[in-house]
């Protein structure tokens, strides 16, 4: 079967049941494979919404609680045209795979509309994020299911939904939606997080190589925030972007791109085409084939696949995106010696900072931003060299030994707390 007719759930389930067939499961019961294979919990509804000239629609919206056992649900939410009920049970799985790899006491959940953001008013875009909440808010509690922002979501986004929450249940509660704006219980760090955790992992990863960041060159798939914060972050380290692109097409230019440049571009709602500098546009696409040492997809699921794995010259891959890479594709890359690094590991930073803002909304204190990036920076280093040096000593994949870090520790609590 052609692997574009494959969905990420599929993709999804491919990876657990590689990593489950590597593992030794002597002690594992049987079942547990099944149990983790799918989400506790799906959730289907269609919200009307009443919109700024009096007519009404509906709009299909999903929420996926996929597994619970090291802690509440927690995920992003995501307002997409694309968004399907096995779009959001790939990404609930991924997320207990991510809390689990990076060992936080969370599992992992997904919400999803299927909306295109900027076809709505800001008035209808408040209304709809409300009535979400009106329809899903007796799922949720801080202490069972906790979402996040995500594609096409903003911190004003979960203010608007953390405001409603807290009018339903008579109690200002900030921790049930992370991913807030400081004025309204967010965390220090946040806006940059998922990019400053990537470049930790690959300044880790590295440097276990026996290699350095210093002097690399740089493709990334997605310009938008987290892309381009990576960007921006990876130029201060002297790394050398050659390479980006974004719905719109894509820009080349063999000794460097101007990141500030292309910041403003973005900031003005234009795409990375209309940079005027030297430079070279191509496809979209096109970025995943360059020539470089480091691919970043940074945009959305299944861009390399069995299709067009081949294609992709990059000496090593990381995964700023959920689930770009499909398990086909990561054979043939493997084939060609191109190691990844996966999204489970890469990305984790929005969902580390999430859960620090978790915490500090429990305990009403609230912490500094440097106090936030040293945190962050200690947990990417212990998580990062467990994978590391498991993958070296089995001689396979990162992502495997990823998916079997989190698997071991996910069947642990599901077995002390009586689930298995």
């Amino acid at each position: 079967m052609s692997e574009k007719k494959q969905d990420a759930f599929e993709n999804a389930r491919s990876q657990i049941k590689k990593a489950y067939d590597i593992m030794n499961t002597d002690n594992f019961q049987e079942w547990f494979l099944e149990l983790i294979s799918v989400p506790k919990r799906i959730i289907e509804l269609q919200i009307p919404l009443q919109m700024d000239d009096g007519s009404f629609k509906i709009f299909p919206a999903f929420r996926a609680q996929h597994n619970d056992a090291r802690g509440p649900f927690k995920g992003g939410i995501r307002f997409h045209p694309d968004v399907s009920r096995n779009e959001v049970k790939a990404l609930s799985t991924w997320m207990t795979m991510k809390c689990a790899v990076i060992d936080i006491p969370l599992g992992g959940g997904k919400w999803g509309i299927i909306v295109n953001p900027k076809e709505l008013s800001i008035r209808e875009l408040e209304r709809l994020s409300r009535a979400y909440v009106q329809a899903l808010y007796k799922y949720l509690w801080p202490k069972t299911d906790v979402p996040a922002p995500d594609v096409n979501t903003t911190p004003q986004i979960m203010a608007w939904m953390m405001d409603e929450y807290s009018k339903l249940v008579w109690e200002y509660t900030p921790g049930s939606f992370t991913g807030k704006p400081l004025s309204s219980g967010g965390s220090a760090g946040r806006g940059q997080a998922t990019a400053q955790w990537g470049v930790y992992v690959l300044d880790k990863i590295l440097e276990l190589r026996n290699d350095s960041i210093k002097g690399k060159t740089l493709c990334l798939q997605g310009a938008g925030n987290a892309g381009l914060t990576m960007a921006k972050l990876m130029v201060e380290k002297w790394i050398k972007v050659i390479w980006i692109s974004d719905s719109g097409g894509g820009i080349y230019n063999k000794e460097w791109l101007d990141i500030e440049e292309i910041s403003k571009l973005k900031q003005n709602k234009k795409s990375v085409t209309d940079y005027t500098w030297d430079a070279e546009k191509l496809d979209a696409k096109e970025v995943l084939y360059k020539e470089c040492d480091v691919l970043i997809p940074a945009a959305l699921e299944n861009q390399i696949t069995g299709d067009n794995a081949s294609k992709v010259q990059a000496k090593l891959i990381m995964e700023l995106a959920n689930g770009p890479i499909t398990p086909e594709a990561d054979e043939i890359l493997a084939q060609k010696g191109i190691d990844i690094i996966p999204d489970i590991l890469a990305n984790a930073g929005w969902v580390m900072v999430s859960y620090f803002e978790w915490v500090q909304n429990d305990q009403n204190f609230y912490w500094t931003a440097e106090d936030i990036q040293e945190k962050l920076k200690n947990r990417i280093l212990q998580s990062a060299e467990n994978v590391f040096d498991r993958a070296q000593e089995n001689k396979t994949t990162y992502r495997v030994w990823a998916f079997i870090v989190a698997l071991e520790r996910i069947h642990a609590a599901m077995k002390d707390r009586g689930e298995l």
